[in-house]
C-alpha cells in the first residue's frame, strides 16, 4: 500500500513538470519565431541588395571580362555588403579592400611559392594577421582567411592567378555601387537613435526629480551612473549621423536630405553639452540632498521643474526623431514653449533657495536648459532671453 500511495503522488508531480516544460517550450518557440520574423523583415531589403550585387558582379566578370567561373567576384561582393557590415561607403570600401588584399596575398604567394600544404598555411596566417590589422571584425578575419585559402587550394583559372584579384575588385566595386545608388534611407537610423537618446536623457531627468521628491540621494547618484553609461550611446549616435551624412553626399537619391542631416548633427552637439551638465548636476544634487541644503518646499519646486524638463525633452525627442518636417517643427515648438517656462523659474529667489549649495544647483541647471533650447533650434540669444536675472551677489 505505501508504494502505491507514493506512485500516486509522483504522477501528478511528473504531469505538472511536463505541463510546465511544454508551456516554457511553447513560449520559447513563440519568442524565437517573433525574433526570427523581425530579423526577416529588417533583412529583406539587404537580402535583395546582396542577391543583386553578388549575381551582377559574377555575370559582369564572366560576360564582360571573360573570366571563367569568377567565384571571387560574387563572394567579395557578398562579404563587403553582408549583414555583419554597416552599409556606409567608408566601411564597405574598407571591407572590399580587405577582401581584395586577402585574395591578392594568396595570388602573390601562390605565384611565388606554388601550391601545397605549407603554402596554404602561410597564406592563411598572413591573411588573418592582415585582417586583424585592417579591422577588429571577426567576420572580416574569417572571410579573408577563407578566400585567401581558397586561392591556394582551388585550381588556377585559365586567365592566370591574378584574374581572381581582379574578380575581387569587381565584387567590391559592385558593393560600392549598390550602397551609393541604393542605400537605405540614411536619416531613418539616425532619427531613431536620436529619439532613443533623448528619451533616455528624459529618464535621467525624471530620476533626478524622483530623488528630490523622495529626498533620496542614492537615486540622484544612480542618475549620475546612468548619465555616465549613456555616453557610449551618444558616441554611437554621432557615428551614425556621420555615416548618414556620408551617404547623403554621395547618393544621388538622398542628396536632398543633406541639410536635414547637417542640422541634426548640429542639434546633437547641444545634446552632448546638456549630457555633460546633467552629470555635474546629478553629482551635486546627491550632495545637496545628503546635506539637507534644500527646504522641502524648494525640493518640491525643483522636482516639478525637472519633471517639466523631462517632458520637454520627450517632445524634443519626438521632434528630432521624425523625418516629417511638419511633425518635427510642431514638436520642437512645443518643447521650446515648455523649456521657456522652466527657464523663467530658474532663480534661487523664485524657488526659495538660500543655501550656497542649493544656489549652485540652479547655476548648473540653467546652462543645461539653455543647451536643450539650442538643441531645439534657437540661437544662444533667443535661448537665454527667458532666464531670470541673477542677484548681483551671484555674478
Amino acid at each position: 500500500m505505501p508504494p502505491a500511495a507514493g506512485s500516486a503522488r509522483e504522477k501528478p508531480e511528473s504531469l505538472s513538470f511536463l505541463v510546465v516544460s511544454l508551456t516554457r517550450a511553447r513560449k520559447l518557440a513563440r519568442v524565437r519565431s517573433e525574433q526570427g520574423l523581425k530579423r526577416v523583415r529588417t533583412g529583406f531589403l539587404p537580402a535583395i541588395q546582396m542577391t543583386i550585387c553578388g549575381v551582377s558582379a559574377y555575370f559582369f566578370a564572366h560576360l564582360v571580362l571573360g573570366h571563367s567561373g569568377p567565384l571571387f567576384a560574387a563572394t567579395s561582393a557578398l562579404v563587403a555588403l553582408g549583414f555583419g557590415v554597416e552599409s556606409h561607403i567608408s566601411r564597405v570600401l574598407e571591407v572590399s579592400l580587405g577582401c581584395t588584399l586577402g585574395i591578392l596575398v594568396g595570388d602573390l604567394l601562390l605565384h611565388a611559392f606554388g601550391s601545397g600544404i605549407w603554402q596554404a598555411s602561410l597564406v592563411l596566417f598572413v591573411s588573418i594577421l592582415l585582417a586583424r590589422f585592417l579591422d577588429s571584425s571577426s567576420l572580416l578575419t574569417t572571410q579573408m582567411g577563407l578566400q585567401s585559402l581558397l586561392v591556394v587550394l582551388l585550381p588556377t583559372p585559365p586567365g592566370g592567378p591574378f584574374t581572381r584579384s581582379l574578380d575581387a575588385v569587381v565584387g567590391g566595386a559592385f558593393a560600392l555601387i549598390i550602397v551609393a545608388l541604393w542605400p537605405q534611407d540614411p536619416r531613418r537610423e539616425s532619427h531613431t537613435q536620436v529619439r532613443d537618446a533623448l528619451n533616455e536623457f528624459a529618464g535621467i531627468l525624471r530620476e533626478c526629480a524622483g530623488s528630490l521628491a523622495y529626498s533620496d540621494p542614492t537615486m540622484a547618484w544612480h542618475s549620475l551612473i546612468r548619465a555616465r553609461s549613456f555616453q557610449p550611446q551618444l558616441e554611437k549616435l554621432n557615428k551614425s549621423i556621420g555615416h548618414a551624412s556620408e551617404i547623403s553626399r554621395i547618393s544621388p537619391f538622398y542628396g536632398r536630405h543633406r541639410e536635414e542631416i547637417r542640422e541634426l548633427s548640429d542639434r546633437m552637439y547641444f545634446v552632448d553639452l546638456s549630457l555633460r551638465n546633467i552629470r555635474v548636476f546629478s553629482r551635486r544634487l546627491s550632495s545637496a540632498i545628503t546635506n539637507t541644503a534644500l527646504t522641502p518646499e524648494a525640493m518640491a519646486e525643483m522636482s516639478h521643474l525637472l519633471e517639466l524638463t523631462a517632458e520637454s525633452t520627450e517632445a524634443l525627442a519626438f521632434g528630432l526623431g521624425e523625418t516629417s518636417a511638419g511633425v518635427r517643427d510642431r514638436q520642437r515648438r512645443r518643447a521650446r514653449a515648455e523649456l521657456h517656462h522652466v527657464a523663467s523659474q530658474l532663480s534661487p529667489e523664485r524657488l526659495g533657495i538660500s543655501s550656497s549649495e542649493g544656489e549652485a544647483l540652479i547655476l548648473i541647471f540653467r546652462p543645461l536648459v539653455i543647451d536643450l533650447l539650442e538643441a531645439s533650434g534657437l540661437s544662444p540669444e533667443e535661448a537665454r532671453e527667458h532666464l531670470p536675472p541673477l542677484d548681483s551677489s551671484h555674478d
